[in-house]
């Protein structure tokens, strides 16, 4: 619903500021726009819970990308020794690299 703490506390404040009533159906909190010191707290916690949870998950999806790409590094063919001496030679007599 939002990408950090401030974000998401000016959203909320914003809708019911409208008259829209904001409800975190799993967490059963509901934001009516009364500036209450609990629902502020709520909010907070709320908040800073997910964005905890969120880099997290960055984290992780960041781990995984970097193992694939360690793991596509190591599959990659390598020339052998007599191979990159050929070519070497070929370079050296202004041959053209083979097809």
């Amino acid at each position: 619903m939002a990408r950090n703490l401030d974000d998401l506390r000016s959203l909320v404040k914003s809708l019911t500021e409208q008259g829209v009533s904001v409800e975190f159906i799993k967490e059963n909190l509901i934001f009516t726009g009364e500036d209450s010191p609990m629902s502020n707290f709520l909010l907070s916690v709320m908040g800073g819970a997910f964005a905890e949870f969120e880099r997290a998950l960055i984290r992780e999806r960041q781990l995984e990308g970097i193992a694939i790409a360690k793991n596509l590094q190591r599959t990659k063919k390598s020339l052998t020794q007599k191979q990159i001496q050929s070519l070497q030679s070929r370079a050296k007599n202004g041959k053209k690299k083979p097809n």
